[in-house]
């Protein structure tokens, strides 16, 4: 069987390099003249590189749903659900529009840990299978459910950050 897109991808694990795999991939689809959606769950800054790139690049969009403070993720506040429910919302009109041949879900595996976001809902619209639509799932624990689903499934594996010495995130780098 071929199938050329369409597929279910989950980067996770507790390793940097979640979003920038997803990137990586969005930079190569904008190369073959793709158009790429990132929606941003859990962020709403434009201190992140790649939303200041996406305004200069053609083939790449990126929608922020979530708000610019952190999230306490073992007590979200009302408004981060009701901000995460509205993204998916938006996510799921995305995706079905196929506007995009691909669309990244930015930190929904910790929107769906956390209890921000319902599993119950997302976890079975993901796995029907999205068409010609390549659809992305970044972020620290993702759950068994969705992993369960997936075609594709990478953990990012930390064995060493520069956090644990005393460094800051860094422009650029890091974000």
């Amino acid at each position: 069987m071929t199938k050329k897109m369409g597929l279910l991808q989950v980067y996770t694990g507790d390793g940097k390099g979640k979003t920038t795999a997803s990137l990586g991939l969005a930079l190569r689809a904008i190369g073959h003249g793709m158009k790429v959606c990132m929606i941003q769950f859990m962020k709403n800054s434009d201190i992140y590189g790649e939303v200041r790139l996406a305004e200069k690049m053609p083939g790449l969009t990126i929608i922020p749903v979530g708000r610019h403070d952190f999230v306490n993720l073992k007590n979200p506040e009302p408004i981060d659900i009701e901000l995460a429910a509205a993204g998916w919302e938006k996510a799921k009109h995305i995706i079905g529009s196929k506007q995009y041949d691909i669309v990244i879900l930015d930190e929904i595996n910790v929107a769906l840990s956390c209890g921000v976001l319902d599993k119950a809902a997302v976890v079975p619209f993901l796995s029907t299978g999205k068409g010609v639509v390549e659809v992305v799932a970044t972020g620290c624990w993702a759950p068994q459910e969705l992993i369960d689903v997936a075609d594709l499934v990478t953990e990012m594996k930390n064995i060493r950050h520069p956090y644990s010495k005393g460094v800051d995130s860094r422009e650029g780098i890091d974000h």
